[in-house]
């Protein structure tokens, strides 16, 4: 199964339209859904706000749908170089993460989760993911596992 295309039909599906979950899909293309809270929304909002004011260069995006080895994965927010954004553009799901993969923790995330995801996008060419709780408490992972601060982005703090 192209999970590639099957991702291309959920989304020009109507029914996907206007719900209010998250969604995702997982390697065997079923179709995996978890509500979003307004904390949320404003965590997502604020590490956006902050990668933007310290980054010259490169573009946020949000829902960022990546094809990981375990199907189509979102990361709440994350950062694209200029170069990654030349290479490919808009298309949808990206074949390769994106350098910073940011997930915003709810308490229905178990650690297990956070570290399948970080994994993933880790293994599909993200240089950070960054994990940040339900407080703004943000945890940084490269691929030496997790580090003290970002080295993309310096000073980082919500």
């Amino acid at each position: 199964m192209d999970l590639a295309v099957k991702w291309q039909e959920l989304m020009i599906n109507p029914f996907f339209q206007d719900i209010p979950y998250k969604v995702e899909l997982n390697k065997f293309g079923l179709i995996l859904m978890s509500p979003a809270s307004n904390r949320y929304g404003i965590l997502q909002f604020k590490v956006g706000r902050e990668i933007e004011r310290k980054k010259k260069g490169g573009i946020i995006i949000t829902e960022c749908s990546i094809l990981t080895n375990e199907g189509v994965r979102i990361a709440h927010v994350a950062w694209a170089s200029d170069e990654f954004i030349t290479e490919f553009g808009e298309i949808t799901p990206y074949p390769k993460s994106p350098e910073i993969c940011v997930e915003i923790k709810s308490t229905a995330n178990s650690k297990a989760e956070m570290e399948e995801k970080t994994r993933l996008y880790l293994e599909k060419g993200a240089l950070e993911v960054w994990i940040v709780d339900e407080y703004g408490k943000v945890n940084f992972f490269s691929h030496t596992g997790k580090i003290k601060k970002s080295k993309i982005v310096e000073n980082f703090k919500l």
